[in-house]
């Protein structure tokens, strides 16, 4: 009786996890480091619209580029078109994980002026993904 349960405990576990896709996992990876309890999307969009001092002058936020609708797209300060950031605008953004990492470290030190922490990766992609 007891391996049975194990054994059905181990396989809906499995189950469980298989529903997770790489936007889930990297909740997950921002919630550990952060050692978080959860993410906000309301602090993601507060992030997303506040400006900052630390960075480039010519990309004081994240709106600079991006615009201040993350479902419509936007324009680099080169010209380049931006595709929107709301996953419901662009379902297969934030599912590359080291692509995630890369806009992240390159758009946070010019916004921000350093490295996102994950707590506010966390927060950022929380309010994208309910977009």
């Amino acid at each position: 009786m007891k391996r049975t349960l194990a054994i059905a405990a181990g396989t809906l576990l499995l189950a469980t996890a298989s529903f997770a896709g790489p936007r889930e996992d990297l909740l997950a990876q921002y919630g550990a480091a952060a050692k978080s309890a959860g993410f906000s999307a309301a602090q993601g969009q507060a992030l997303h619209t506040r400006n900052f001092a630390g960075g480039k002058p010519d990309t004081p936020a994240c709106t600079s580029c991006h615009g201040k609708d993350p479902r419509a797209g936007g324009r680099t300060l080169a010209g380049k078109d931006i595709a929107p950031m709301a996953v419901s605008a662009t379902p297969t953004r934030y599912t590359d994980p080291a692509k995630v990492e890369k806009w992240f470290k390159r758009n946070c030190n010019e916004v921000l002026g350093r490295e996102c922490t994950p707590q506010e990766k966390g927060d950022w992609l929380t309010y994208m993904i309910g977009q």
